[in-house]
């Protein structure tokens, strides 16, 4: 009996959710089919998104852009739409950009990914069930270090991350498996290399990523909110879910509720005056904090597409990232925790989607690197072929309902992610 009033509802929300922008740059003709399911997938009242911005690249070229739904809903102020330039905290995603950063200061000389990280971190990192086993970078980059998040992943700036890992918390390290054992998605690890980051040049993780990597692209976002520029800051996304902070408990006929970066103006990290560079620097949170919009996204596909050249000027070596690209690990059944199929091969700091059942991305072929992300109602996807040339950047701005409950058809994602990516890959990249 509700279900056709809410389809109605559906219907009425689909013809307020034509995209801002959806036309493909340099006055190529949009995709007026790609923008109809896109809106319809944003509007569909079975699991609504609060904000949809993607962006396609064919052949090495944006072919796409569109934007649907509303960067900021109510709360005392207008209403406001999403663009293909609003930033959003982009959760794991993040942590291949922290990983872009990191291997420039590969290049420079500052890490070797195979030594001790104690050397770096100036204490004696050891999971206490396997004391002789050193850990090392490539450990942390490809989750086999041991570590675990059972006992947390982010700390309070003035705290120093050694406390939390000497000698060692019983739930942050794995009994079974030492460094290099076993494959098991760690939060913690990118936190641990933010600091290392730190401590090899002095300077605080979210200004060393914009001088890294965010400046040298031309890109106004940043992993402090509090310093972005006020052009970007009036485009930040507010994250919602139609569920109750911190709980489980989902309405999806109930109003949008806001769970991430819904003040303004943003405040820095808490205790930010107490802050020591290179003891913890999982306040600006290098595994999941990044602000950035799907536009800028882009930017650094179409660098890493290049092999790490943008405007003429090298940003990474083409040896880095084939470095960074081939594939360390694979799931075997034996190896690893795939968390339901959502991971199935790494790189150095990389997820990666063969084009195989049950690990592509995408109903057709497209044989892709990159990364996922799900934080405070935030999906993001950011992928690409390195071969084709080709990628797909999707950013969702919260759900009406659980995606964990609503599963796809041919991969781990939920059914609206499988939907959004299909379309574009079969309007943009596979026509």
């Amino acid at each position: 009996m509700h279900q056709g009033r809410r389809t109605v509802l559906g219907w009425a929300l689909l013809s307020a959710l034509e995209p801002v922008w959806a036309a493909a740059p340099g006055g190529s003709p949009s995709h007026a089919g790609l923008d109809r399911a896109l809106a319809a997938i944003t509007a569909d009242p079975a699991c609504a998104l609060a904000s949809l911005s993607v962006l396609a690249i064919r052949d090495g070229k944006v072919a796409y852009e569109g934007a649907f739904g509303r960067r900021r809903i109510g709360n005392g102020e207008p209403d406001l739409p999403a663009t293909p330039g609003t930033l959003y905290r982009i959760a794991s995603v993040s942590k291949l950009m922290t990983t872009l950063g990191l291997m420039r200061l590969v290049e420079e000389g500052k890490f070797d990914l195979d030594a001790d990280v104690s050397g770096y971190l100036g204490f004696t990192l050891r999971n206490p069930h396997f004391p002789e086993r050193a850990i090392t970078l490539r450990h942390l980059l490809t989750h086999t270090s041991s570590l675990r998040d059972e006992a947390g992943y982010s700390f309070p700036a003035g705290t120093s991350l050694r406390s939390f890992l000497v000698p060692g918390r019983p739930a942050t390290y794995a009994r079974e498996a030492g460094p290099g054992d076993w494959f098991t998605y760690c939060n913690l690890g990118w936190g641990l290399i933010g600091t290392l980051m730190e401590r090899a040049t002095g300077e605080r993780f979210d200004r060393l990523m914009r001088h890294l990597l965010l400046d040298p692209l031309g890109l106004d976002a940043g992993y402090n909110p509090a310093e972005l520029p006020p052009a970007a800051l009036a485009n930040l996304a507010t994250l919602y879910r139609k569920r109750t902070v911190d709980t489980e408990v989902w309405n999806a006929d109930g109003p949008w509720i806001a769970q991430a970066d819904d003040v303004r103006p943003p405040a820095p990290p808490p205790g930010l005056d107490r802050y020591v560079i290179g003891e913890n620097a999982t306040p600006f949170s290098p595994t999941g904090g990044l602000r950035i919009s799907a536009r800028g996204l882009g930017v650094v596909m179409r660098m890493l597409m290049d092999g790490g050249v943008h405007g003429g000027k090298r940003i990474l070596g083409a040896a880095t990232l084939e470095r960074m690209f081939a594939r360390q690990w694979t799931a075997n059944g034996s190896n690893g925790d795939t968390l339901n199929g959502f991971f199935n091969a790494w790189g150095l700091g990389n997820a990666q989607f063969p084009d195989q059942p049950g690990m592509r991305l995408v109903d057709g072929s497209f044989d892709a690197v990159g990364h996922l992300g799900d934080a405070y109602g935030l999906r993001s996807v950011f992928a690409f072929d390195r071969k084709r040339r080709n990628g797909l950047v999707v950013l969702v701005g919260g759900t009406s309902s659980d995606p964990g409950a609503r599963k796809g058809r041919y991969s781990a994602l939920a059914s609206f992610e499988e939907s959004i990516l299909t379309s574009m890959f079969r309007h943009v990249i596979a026509t």
